[in-house]
């Protein structure tokens, strides 16, 4: 039964990743630099707004990477 074991694994990392991401984007709004990055997409219309914070996902994607790659090693 190594399968469940890996399994087991792999579902107990994708838990924390989540929990982590459910955290940042939960302090997102508290940050004093979010919603003012260069690359934010904003959509404002009479009745609608679209918001799609790109600058702050690339800036998550590097930091992440470089801690993925830190602990690689």
């Amino acid at each position: 039964m190594p399968e469940f074991n890996m399994l087991g694994k792999t579902l107990l990392l994708f838990g924390v990743v989540l929990i982590i991401l459910g955290t940042i984007f939960l302090l997102v709004g508290k940050l004093p630099f979010s919603g003012r990055l260069p690359g934010d997409i904003v959509i404002q219309r009479k009745n609608f707004v679209f918001y799609f914070p790109l600058g702050l996902c690339v800036l998550i994607s590097i930091i992440l990477t470089v801690i993925f790659r830190i602990f690689k090693h």
